[in-house]
């Protein structure tokens, strides 16, 4: 048999290279504190604006938005865990000076906290 073959004839093919485009991440935790954020450079020389700590929330009730302090995280329906240590992630519910509310972002991929007043 001719090298590189299997007996049947077909290929072997080798295996891909590692590359700089196929690592992970680094997962990025967004807790309740005072504002930290980063400017990261992102793919095709963009640039994402990350969050490490956040109080403060954009929060939309009856069609306008307000800046409010988050005062706790109350529940977060995917993990109960993250909510006892006050991580915020998309869907958590949070404690405002005007209420509850749900938040509807990613705050580890976006520099802010978005969220909607729950009735």
């Amino acid at each position: 048999m001719r090298p590189g073959r299997k007996n049947s004839g077909g290929r072997y093919k080798r295996p891909k290279k590692r590359k700089l485009t196929g690592r992970q991440g680094q997962e990025r935790i967004v807790k309740l504190g005072e504002s930290k954020t980063k400017v990261l450079r992102t793919r095709g020389g963009k640039n994402k604006l990350v969050s490490f700590l956040q109080n403060i929330a954009n929060v939309i009730s009856k069609g306008k938005g307000k800046k409010v302090a988050i005062k706790n995280v109350l529940e977060t329906p995917s993990n109960t865990f993250l909510a006892r240590q006050n991580i915020l992630t998309k869907g958590s519910i949070i404690e405002t000076d005007l209420g509850k509310a749900k938040i509807t972002n990613r705050p580890s991929q976006e520099g802010n906290v978005q969220a909607v007043l729950i009735d």
